[in-house]
């Protein structure tokens, strides 16, 4: 299995429901270093796992409509706790949505696979893989 992973950053605000949440059930900042890695089991006509170009720029897309966000305040996450690996999920699926409109390129059809990673901190973090 082959792989790429191509890495941005994307800052939001939020905050959880449930006592197991402690004192995040306040409003908090959270920044998350976000790693997306693309799979597949052969390399392309061009000897690559897929456009690394293509890839920074869709990830950056696709964390441009949370930056600088209050997740509590987005209808798409209403009555949701966007926790860490909730989040790994929807911005997997995002990408995911892009790979298939042909966002990536021709190329990338052949994706088998996808993780997102979203690192809390240096000694923390949740993903998330899918298939595609």
């Amino acid at each position: 299995m082959f792989s790429i992973t191509v890495r941005d950053h994307v800052m939001v605000a939020h905050s959880f429901q449930g006592e197991v949440f402690g004192p995040a059930q306040r409003l908090h900042g959270a920044t998350f270093v976000v790693d997306a890695t693309f799979r597949r089991e052969e390399l392309d006509a061009d000897n690559i796992v897929v456009d690394i170009g293509l890839a920074t720029e869709q990830l950056k897309d696709t964390l441009a409509v949370l930056n600088y966000r209050n997740l509590d305040e987005l209808p798409e996450f209403d009555g949701i706790n966007t926790s860490t690996e909730y989040l790994a999920k929807v911005i997997a699926d995002r990408l995911a949505e892009r790979i298939s409109a042909g966002a990536l390129g021709e190329g990338a059809r052949g994706l088998s696979g996808l993780s997102v990673t979203l690192h809390e901190s240096h000694v923390a973090w949740a993903s998330y893989e899918r298939a595609l």
